[in-house]
């Protein structure tokens, strides 16, 4: 069974970091491309980062410059550093399979809150 579990949520401040990070299991990590992608309240999901086996990256333009994807297939885990952070980064986030939006609903997440 596919299983990502997203940490590293919080609150923050602008102009504040954070540092999530998935742990995935059920499959074989190295072997899939992995994103990040998020869903504000009120709002569509959104893709934010995504990283191939190769370890090529993207970002939306949104979060480009600001925000770090990476890998760490010994420990197969999925990571987002998040600096400069805005009010409008405030959402869920979730790892996910691939590199663009999931088809299904992604499950679990973690809230990440920008607000003074």
């Amino acid at each position: 069974e596919v299983q990502l579990v997203e940490s590293g949520g919080g609150l923050v401040q602008p102009g504040g970091s954070l540092r999530l990070s998935c742990a995935a299991s059920g499959f074989a990590f190295s072997t899939y491309a992995m994103s990040w992608v998020r869903q504000a309240p009120g709002k569509a999901l959104e893709w934010v980062s995504g990283i191939t086996t190769r370890s090529n990256v993207g970002y939306a333009d949104s979060v480009k410059g600001r925000f770090t994807i990476s890998r760490d297939n010994a420990e197969n885990t999925l990571y987002l550093q998040m600096t400069s952070l805005k009010s409008e980064d405030t959402a869920v986030y979730y790892c996910v399979q691939g590199f663009s939006l999931p088809l299904s609903e992604p499950q679990g997440g973690t809230q990440v809150t920008v607000s003074s």
